[in-house]
């Protein structure tokens, strides 16, 4: 359902959401910096402001992009030194999904910014 909304708000909004996918598309990318460490610096910065399905969706990509334990944890340490408690608390939540994905498991993402259209 929520998928089909957010198909639908896109047509309807093409300049405004397919400009958000063509920012991340350009963004995200292998460039002066890697790729991977751009998408570690996303997901430190929506572990601090508290977005589930963005921290889902970044943690996966960071997965996808060969980022090691360590570099993720580096990267959550710095989210929660600016975070504080709740910083934690959503880090821990990203280190649990990328345990799962080194499980093998799939991690279902919700619709938010239809951050999957980049991998």
């Amino acid at each position: 359902m929520a998928e089909n909304l957010y198909t639908e708000f896109r047509k309807l909004s093409p300049k405004v959401t397919g400009g958000l996918v063509r920012m991340r598309e350009e963004t995200f990318r292998d460039a002066a910096v890697p790729a991977k460490y751009k998408i570690l610096a996303a997901l430190a910065i929506v572990v601090v402001t508290k977005c589930e399905p963005c921290i889902n969706a970044y943690t996966k990509m960071a997965y996808q992009k060969g980022v090691s334990q360590d570099e993720l944890l580096e990267f959550l340490n710095v989210a929660m030194t600016e975070g504080g408690c709740p910083g934690e608390q959503w880090a821990m939540r990203a280190f649990q999904v990328y345990k799962e994905l080194q499980q093998g498991r799939q991690i279902e993402e919700e619709v938010c910014c239809k951050l999957e259209d980049i991998k």
